[in-house]
This record gives structure tokens, sequence and C-alpha cells, in this order.
């Protein structure tokens, strides 16, 4: 009985370690790939190249089809038709590569492309079959949170400072800032990224937008669930916390509708943005659909990087109101937060299918007392009148001004797309460095109040503005607690608000104070600007980003990244968090005013 235990041991061991070969394999592969984008090869280095992405896929394929015959790595029923259709997939890039089907087959078949994207499906789906148990005794959801931005950060740093992703190279400090600016969707750039980077490293700054934006956490969650069937308790715990989940049944869902929503939307606003450009202008049907789909993920993350040299203050694009129009819709349903979205489109279901039903005159026996919950009405309220407040601003003082040149319709939506990209996106159709100094002041705070929570944009948010604001009238008034839209607003928010704008003054302040010291010569107005901007990752710049020090773009870095994960949260990531209150101490009033 025991050799025979220790038999079965043994061959679950070994069993172990043969499951870990694909992965390492294919990790190897990406590697392979940076590698041979990133540096200028000879013939023979490429060959063996593609002999590793070859065996990769090979690896792979004996790895989908090993997996169904073990128990304890057997996929779940409900992916199994997405392994099935990767399995044929991977035959096929094999079999071609081999020169089995290149003379029957459309050019575009033949595309390299198609071997690097059966390689990345290879490790995203080799890497969703790990386990990984996000345990709170080594890291709690705001450490995790925190160092998921902070490893991103680091590898994108490294992968811009390629040899080919860069024209004609970039600094270390260069390239981190560039990094930093893109994962934490900002938008503030050291270096022109039209000309200034290949389209390897446009590529680049767009997975570094688009996981920045979503939080990798969200996709390396959700594809370890969809592949794997389920989750440990802790997981779903971290989990509920990172995605503001009301209920841990609702996490995958949660992250499974982010995703789908985040791709739908990004693909119809690319399709949008490609028919409204001059094929004059982008002659070449690829630049126009990699442009378009750069732009619809910088917009949709309120990230604010452009390949233009000046945004979309360029010539051939400043009278284009229609992609104005579109990029500033992309710009607010990033900025609105994903609950709040979700919220918006359950209304509208129920309502179409209550409107349906009436048409039908059938009875609708679904109930619904409460179709927009209390943080959709605040967010939707303050961020309508921001935006309103904001465009209403911005024409009457730069109606004679930046807005001249525009004829009225271009006024008013020239003026409509600077209230709405201040507020976290950070593209610009105006010389922001023109615009009147009253302009400039409502713009930065604007962008200090920034876009909504859980959402791919920065600043204090909107919710956490109005429930300052309305505590503050609560309390002229003469009451004890914060009544809204016939609820009452939790002490535990009101104390997070004010927490929340007390740690984003005194982080923007020591920005400045720093800033102005190491570059003294730069004026305070325009410094104060920048902070702001960086804070709440918005992106737009008076001009001085590129002539900075290094050490005052180590400071913008770090602003940058504070701005993104929020000061509180890093707070709650130092400091150990209280277990219980199981006590109260005697109350004294303290002199206030």
């Amino acid at each position: 009985m025991e050799n025979n235990f220790k038999k079965k041991s043994g061959a679950k061991v070994l069993i172990k370690r043969i499951a870990r070969i694909p992965i390492v394999v294919s990790i190897l592969a990406i590697i392979a790939f940076f590698y041979d984008f990133g540096f200028e090869h000879q013939h023979d280095i490429k060959v063996f190249l593609i002999s590793v992405y070859l065996f990769s896929i090979f690896i792979g394929i004996v790895s989908l089809a090993v997996r169904y015959f073990f128990k304890d790595y057997r996929p779940r029923l409900k992916s199994s038709p997405f392994d099935f259709v990767l399995f044929l997939f991977l035959i096929f890039i094999l079999l071609n590569q081999n020169g089995y089907f290149t003379n029957n087959l459309p050019g575009i078949l033949n595309h390299k492309i198609w071997l690097y994207a059966a390689v990345f499906l290879v490790f995203i789906r080799e890497f969703s079959a790990l386990k990984v148990e996000l345990r709170k005794a080594y890291l709690n959801p705001a450490q995790l949170f925190v160092l998921s931005f902070l490893t991103l950060i680091i590898l994108g740093s490294f992968l811009l400072l390629l040899p080919k992703a860069t024209v004609s190279g970039i600094g270390l400090i260069d390239a981190l800032f560039t990094s930093t600016s893109a994962v934490c969707v900002t938008g503030l750039v050291v270096v022109d990224t039209g000309s200034s980077f290949t389209e390897f490293g446009h590529i680049i700054i767009a997975l570094l937008i688009q996981l920045g934006g979503l939080g990798i956490m969200t996709f390396a969650s959700y594809f370890s669930y969809f592949f794997k069937g389920g989750s440990s308790y802790e997981n779903q715990l971290a989990l509920r916390d990172i995605t503001n989940a009301e209920k841990i049944s609702d996490v995958f869902s949660i992250l499974k509708k982010i995703i789908v929503l985040t791709f739908l939307i990004e693909g119809t606003g690319a399709l949008l943005i490609f028919e409204t450009l001059d094929s004059s202008v982008i002659p070449s049907v690829y630049d126009r659909v990699f442009f378009s789909g750069f732009h619809a993920i910088s917009g949709f993350c309120n990230a604010g990087f452009s390949t233009l040299q000046n945004s979309f203050y360029e010539e051939a694009f400043q009278l284009n109101y229609p992609l104005h129009l579109i990029i500033s819709f992309l710009i607010i349903l990033g900025g609105l937060g994903f609950p709040i979205v979700f919220n918006l489109f359950r209304y509208l279901k129920l309502k179409v299918i209550s409107a349906y039903l009436f048409l039908l005159r059938r009875k609708n026996t679904n109930t619904t007392p409460r179709l927009i919950n209390i943080n959709t009405r605040i967010v939707l309220i303050t961020s309508l009148v921001l935006t309103v407040f904001g465009a209403i601003a911005f024409y009457i003082l730069e109606y004679n001004n930046t807005l001249a040149s525009h004829n009225q319709t271009g006024k008013v939506v020239t003026a409509f797309f600077g209230s709405v990209t201040t507020r976290t996106a950070g593209f610009n159709t105006v010389d922001t460095g023109a615009l009147n100094l009253h302009t400039i002041l409502i713009m930065m705070f604007l962008m200090w109040v920034g876009a909504s929570p859980a959402s791919t944009g920065g600043g204090i948010k909107t919710s956490t503005f109005a429930v300052a604001i309305l505590n503050t009238i609560s309390i002229a008034r003469g009451k004890t607690r914060l009544e809204l839209f016939n609820r009452e607003i939790p002490n535990s928010s009101v104390e997070r608000a004010y927490a929340i704008i007390l740690l984003s003054i005194f982080v923007i302040s020591i920005s400045i104070l720093l800033i102005s010291f190491f570059d003294s010569d730069k004026e305070l107005l325009n410094i104060s600007f920048e902070c702001i901007s960086a804070y709440a990752t918005v992106g737009l710049s008076r001009g001085i980003t590129a002539d900075l020090s290094s050490a005052s773009k180590l400071v913008l870095i770090l602003t940058m990244f504070i701005g993104r994960v929020s000061m509180l949260t890093l707070l709650i990531a130092l400091f150990k968090r209280v277990s219980t209150e199981a006590y109260r101490l005697p109350s004294e009033n303290i002199l206030i005013n």
C-alpha cells in the first residue's frame, strides 16, 4: 500500500512538472518575439526565432489535446469550443508555415501576423491555466492593485528602450516617463509620440494604455476563470474589492462585462473614426486602420496619446468635427465608469422591454422600483453640470481667441470637445499655450475633479466632489447627516471624500513645490497646470514637459502614478488595517472655525 501511495505521489509530481513545460516554452516565445521586433537581426537569427515560435505552437497544440485526458487539468465544458477553435487554428498555422497551404491561400492569410497571433494566443491560454492564489496574508487588494501597475510600468519601460521601438533611441528617464504616462492613461509626453516611436513602439504604447486603463488584473483574472471555471474564495474577495462588485458572485460576471463592453465600444469607435478620415491625408488603408484603432483605445481609456505631433490641432484634423465628436463620446463613455454604464444599460434594456410589452398590450410583470441607483444619479448629474459649465465657459472666453478661426458649428463642437477632454482625456483641438488665463484656471479645476469612480479616467472623481459639496451645504443647513434622493449617505463615504480631496491637494502642492525648485525658470502657472494634469491623469500641457529637468520628470512620474492609483489606496496598501473596533471612547467636541 505504501509503495503504491509513493508511486501515485511520484506520478503526480512528475505530471505537475511536465505541466509547467508549455507555459515556460510560451514565455520564452514571447521573449523571442520582443527580441525579434526590438533588435535588428541577421537571417540566421530570424530563422532561429521562427523555429522558436513554431515549437511554442507545437507545444501549445500538444498541451491543448493532453489537458483533456487529466481530471486535475481538464478545462470546464464552457471553454471547450474556444479550445477546439484554437486547436484547429494552431494546426493550420503550423502546417501553413511548413508550406502545406502557401500556394493555395490569399496573400493576407500568409502574413506573419497570424504566426505572431498564434504565439500570443498560446501564451494567453497557458497563462490562464496557471493556479494563482491572491492570498490576503501576503497581499491585500490595495497592495495587489498598486503592484500590478508598478510591474506594468517597469515592463513597459524596458520594451520602449528596445532599439526598434524608437526612431533614434530614447533615454531611460524618457522611457520610464512614457511608460508611466501610458499605463496611468495620462498622455503627457517628453518626446513626440508620432515621430519618435516606430510602429512597434506605437503598438507597445497602445497595449500599455489598454492594460493600464482597464487594469491588468481584470484581463488576467477573467481569462483564468474562463478556462478553469472556478476560483478560490480569497481570490474572489480580492477581485471584489478591485472591481467594486457588490456581491462575490458578481465578480466574474462584471469582469466579463467590462472586457466585452470595452472591446465593443473601442471597435465601434475605431470603425466610426475610420469613416471620418480623408484618404488624401492618410492614403494607406492600413495606416487609417491603425490610426483608428490607436485613437479609439486612447480615447476610451482617456489616455490622450496621439500619433499626431500636435494631437488634433494638426491642420488636417483641426476642422474634422465628426472625428472630434466621436472621440468626445468615447471619452465620456470611458470616463463615466463601468458600474454607471452597466446600470444605464440595464435601465434602457428594461425600458425597451416595457415599451415592447406595451405595444403587444401585455402587462409587464417585472418590478423595478429603482432602475437608476444613487451612484448613477450623482455621477450623471455632476458630469452633465461640469461638461455643460466647461463648454459654455470655453465658448464665451475663447470666442474671439482660439475659437476665432472656426465657424459657428465649429465653435460649439470645439468648446464641447475642450470641456470633455479637459476632464481627464488630454487631447486638444486648439493651441493650449494660447488660451486665456481664465480658461486655464477653469481647465485646472475641471482636470482636478476629473472622471467618475471605477472608470478609465483620473482626478478626485465626480462623486467625491459632489458628496463634499452637498455635505458642506448640509452642514450649513444644520443637518447632522447627508441625505440625497431619499437615501442617507453613510459617514464613511463622506469621510473618504474629504480624505481624497485633502490628499490630492497635498500631492499636487508638493509636486508644484519640487518642480518650481528644480526648474525655477519655468512660470508657476505652467508648473501648476502640469502638476494638476499629471495628478488627474489628463495629459494636457502648456508645452514645458519636454524641457523639464530629469528631477522634475521623476516628480511628474511619481505624481502620475499616485494620481492613477490614488494616494488613499497607497496609504491603505502601506498601513496595516485595523481588524476590529470593539470599543467606543468618550466623545469630546473640537473647536473648528
